[in-house]
């Protein structure tokens, strides 16, 4: 084996420990960002119950929540993001792109304009969860088996257009100026003024999510050989299209049900693994989900220490840093293809 290769495993191997820290890092710096400035002895000293009342209300019941959210929510969309794509075989796959974060948010704000749910009812993760299993499915079922790029783009457009209108009708039938606020919530995304509350409503749906997704790596990687190598190795590809899109619709559902629409962490983290890890639809899991807890922990510090007269959401901040990487993703792409016409 060549010394380079040697390296390239090494560099693979201490990839996820890595990743690991970084997030631990900037967990660590959520916990310490905020209009009070903690040190790491403040944040041990009330993380064990010791030091000033006032510091532990703050770490423990405002900022210690934010932190866990973020972990978990970013975590999931990176990880969702790369099941997606290995799923349709296509690397602009993602939630986001095909609507299910809007799908969710609409099931979810429809409660709340009904009445039926509120901001802390357990009903909401559920309703969220049903928005987004159902705007996965019809993506996978519009799209067909062997969708092309634009297909797919077409399909997820179509799809979170109507979600954003019925969005707009859920809250412009309001019943009162509350219920529009709480609307308004989804559709910004933001990680502040959760509880503990909210890390109870999000985390029974998350982990099971993330277990599901993670449990077909294996099949992820048959699947990039084709359909049918996949299916002469044993992989149901009809089974495996249902779990990815429950696995997908548990996780995205949760973090909307508690965060808002929070978009393009799933496109973003895959990428920037890819190129570390290859291009093994299996090796790229792990890591993806790592990178967007990182990239939501470093999201939501960022907006807490960006001077403004209001707090930016961090939503918003995640949508102007996609788009244009998305764009970018774009571009390569058709550079690609027109080369390999050419």
């Amino acid at each position: 084996m060549s010394d380079a290769a040697t390296m390239t495993g090494l560099a693979r191997r201490g990839l996820v420990p890595g990743l690991a820290l970084l997030v631990a890092v900037l967990a660590i710096a959520s916990l310490a960002a905020g209009p009070v400035r903690l040190s790491p002895s403040d944040i041990v000293a009330a993380l064990l119950g010791r030091g000033d009342e006032a510091i532990r209300t703050i770490v423990t019941e405002i900022r210690l929540p934010r932190a866990i959210l973020a972990v978990a929510i970013g975590g999931i969309l990176g990880l969702s993001g790369a099941a997606m794509q290995g799923l349709l075989r296509n690397p602009l796959a993602a939630p986001s792109l095909f609507g299910a974060p809007q799908s969710a948010a609409f099931a979810a704000v429809a409660t709340i304009s009904l009445g039926l749910n509120d901001a802390l009812s357990w009903g909401l993760p559920v309703a969220a969860i049903a928005g987004a299993f159902l705007s996965v499915f019809v993506l996978v079922a519009v799209a067909g088996r062997n969708a092309s790029l634009l297909l797919l783009i077409l399909s997820g457009l179509a799809i979170s257009s109507l979600a954003g209108a019925g969005t707009a009708l859920a809250m412009n039938l309001a019943p009162n100026p509350f219920a529009a606020l709480e609307i308004a919530f989804w559709l910004l995304g933001s990680l502040e003024d959760r509880s503990m509350r909210h890390v109870a409503l999000a985390l029974p749906f998350i982990i099971p999510a993330a277990l599901i997704l993670y449990l077909q790596r294996g099949a992820f990687r048959a699947l990039a050989l084709g359909e049918e190598a996949a299916e002469s190795l044993g992989v149901g590809v009809a089974r495996l299209r249902l779990v990815v899109i429950t696995g997908v619709a548990l996780g995205v559902g949760a973090a909307v049900s508690v965060a808002g629409t929070i978009a393009f962490i799933g496109l973003v983290a895959p990428h920037l693994m890819r190129p570390l890890v290859g291009y093994d639809p299996a090796r790229v899991l792990v890591p993806s989900a790592l990178t967007g807890a990182a990239l939501l922990l470093a999201a939501d510090i960022a907006v807490r220490i960006i001077p403004a007269t209001t707090n930016i959401k961090v939503g918003v901040l995640t949508a102007i840093i996609g788009v244009p990487f998305f764009l970018w993703l774009i571009v390569r792409e058709r550079r690609s293809l027109a080369g390999g016409v050419a």
